[in-house]
């Protein structure tokens, strides 16, 4: 019996997630003080992009200055794939369409519309949607056009990532609700208020979807946002738990809370919806529940504003386009006090350089620091090979040698050893006694690795169509031979027919000649098959959708010259026979 028992425990321990830090949470500054509604800003500033300049990411503008707009009504439409529709979050006029970005290092505008506010609070919501009659594809439209972003950090519209469940045919939506980052309260606050809202948001999302279960994922610090959830489990229309688990940093990782809920281990290269999961936070479900139940487009979120430089923190309910600062001082900064502000948790998050800087979809939280309270990181020193990096990893990975390979530029041999699993979490730097900035060194070898593959994906864009080009040039300058020998071919034959009425003896015609069909039949192949090679090679890369889409256009192309091709050979035959 004992030995069954050292087994038993010892397969628990296999199949339990490893690694994580607990740093102190610090969340008790927020935690039990409400959501709180600030005055409106006299202005908001809607960023139009993300400033990692991706075509797919791409909004127009579709308003001008001077123009009266309401809260909700839309003044920018996606054109990328990846791109959001951006709504006006508060009532009055644009005033401008581009906005000098201080916090970026090279001083450029970036892209955004500024409306300064009238007071009078007008707006303008979509018609109401009646979601249990509802075709999942119009739940999916509806919150695709109200905008909605993922709110746990990430921002990758919400629409897609149902989308692409709905077609994978999941059986599980996670709503993850650990919120493991320290200081952070926002999503404990919004299921202690808006249960309601947050569980009806995912019965929406599990009916667009087609999952047949929905799992709650909670962290046990959290015990009134967990009541709250448990007693309005029996008001959905499919079965769904509640899981709560022990409190260690980042067992909110979208990977790990999978594999902690459902035993569910994600390989190299795969997401969520390859094992049968869709994973959301309360804040982004409270957001659907909003756009489809009310009609009411992603104008403001719920953020969290923490820090000993404040004399007021908690969670607010803020409007898209706030400046740092607007939330800040009403919170009661005390700039005396204030040593940085970070965008975000103290373990991922990132310290901002102006405080003019507006909120967005993916802003969940501000730390207004003391220096006491979030000190710098000391000088980084030489890694000593300790291994204590190893076992904090919640990945599984190495990160003492994905840095040595990183820092001496072989990020082939980082990716070899798993670098893209990273989860960029910050566990290691934080037990790291060199102070190394492992993290980050690991963003920027997957950074140079999507540039170096983006600059790869254009130079065989720019080769696929420069042959394309040869190709479609020989097929012309073949077609224009035919046409050549076709009218000679047409001369001949009607000074045959002449010579015929006039009595002539001459009874040898030139025989068509469908050489020059031939060749362009051939081209035509050629162009066909590399277009088809093209594609294929690109899919198998997991190239973007635009060079998908482009190349796919080319291979339509060359198909429909194929086939007239084969049409006009096909003729010239005919015509040699009959002759």
């Amino acid at each position: 019996m004992a030995v069954l028992e050292r087994l038993w425990r010892s397969l628990a321990a296999r199949a339990r997630p490893t690694g994580g830090v607990m740093p102190p949470t610090r969340k008790s500054q927020t935690r039990d003080l409400g959501i709180h509604t600030p005055p409106l800003p006299a202005r908001v500033t809607l960023l139009l992009e993300d400033g990692r300049d991706q075509p797919w990411r791409e909004v127009q503008p579709i308003v001008r200055p001077g123009q009266y707009v309401r809260a909700g009504e839309p003044v920018a439409r996606a054109v990328g794939h990846l791109a959001l529709p951006v709504h006006a979050s508060i009532s009055g006029h644009v005033s401008a369409l581009c906005m000098h970005d201080e916090s970026a290092p090279d001083g450029q505008h970036r892209p955004a519309v500024v409306i300064d506010a009238d007071g009078a609070s007008q707006h303008q919501w979509l018609p109401a949607l009646d979601w249990q009659a509802a075709l999942p594809d119009e739940i999916i439209q509806r919150i695709a056009d109200a905008g909605i972003a993922g709110m746990g950090g990430g921002g990758f519209p919400a629409h897609l990532k149902i989308r692409a469940a709905r077609q994978a045919s999941i059986d599980t939506l996670v709503v993850n609700a650990a919120e493991c980052e320290p200081y952070l309260s926002v999503d404990d606050q919004t299921l202690r208020r808006y249960a309601d809202r947050v569980l009806s948001g995912a019965a929406m999302v599990a009916r667009a979807t087609g999952a047949a279960a929905i799992v709650i994922g909670i962290e046990d610090d959290k015990p009134e946002a967990a009541s709250a959830v448990r007693d309005r489990l029996g008001e959905l229309p499919c079965p769904a738990r509640l899981e709560v688990i022990p409190t260690r940093y980042p067992s909110g990782g979208e990977r790990q809370l999978i594999e902690r809920l459902l035993g569910r281990r994600l390989s190299t290269g795969q997401l969520p919806v390859d094992a049968g999961v869709l994973c959301h936070n309360p804040g982004t479900l409270a957001a659907i529940h909003d756009a489809v139940a009310l009609g009411k487009p992603m104008i403001e979120r719920t953020l969290t504003l923490a820090g000993r430089a404040l004399d007021r923190p908690g969670n607010v309910s803020a409007r898209l386009g706030t400046t740092i600062e607007h939330l800040l001082i009403d919170a009661g900064l005390d700039r005396a006090r204030l040593s940085r502000v970070i965008e975000g948790g103290p373990m991922m998050g990132q310290a901002i350089s102006s405080l003019s800087q507006p909120i967005t979809q993916t802003t969940n939280g501000l730390i207004a620091a003391t220096e006491t309270e979030l000190p710098p990181p000391p000088r980084a020193r030489p890694c000593i090979r300790c291994g204590d990096c190893q076992p904090a990893c919640p990945a599984g990975l190495a990160p003492q040698q994905l840095w040595w390979h990183a820092q001496a530029g072989e990020d082939q041999k980082a990716e070899a050893n798993g670098l893209f699993d990273c989860i960029e979490c910050g566990a290691c730097d934080y037990v790291c006694p060199s102070h190394l900035p492992l993290a980050s060194g690991f963003g920027e070898a997957k950074q140079r690795l999507r540039t170096a593959r983006a600059e790869s994906a254009r130079a065989d864009q720019a080769r696929h169509r420069f042959e394309a080009r040869q190709a479609r040039e020989q097929r012309e300058a073949a077609e224009r031979e035919a046409r050549r020998q076709a009218r000679r071919q047409a001369a001949a034959r009607r000074g045959q027919q002449r010579d015929a009425t006039s009595g002539s003896k001459e009874t040898s015609a030139a025989a068509p000649d469908v050489r020059g069909l031939r060749i362009a039949q051939a081209a035509a192949k050629a162009a066909a098959r590399k277009a088809e090679k093209a594609l294929e090679r690109a899919a198998q890369q997991q190239e973007s959708a635009d060079v998908l889409a482009d190349l796919e256009t080319q291979l339509s192309i060359a198909r429909e010259h194929l086939a007239a091709a084969d049409a006009r050979l096909k003729t010239a035959r005919q015509e040699e026979t009959r002759s």
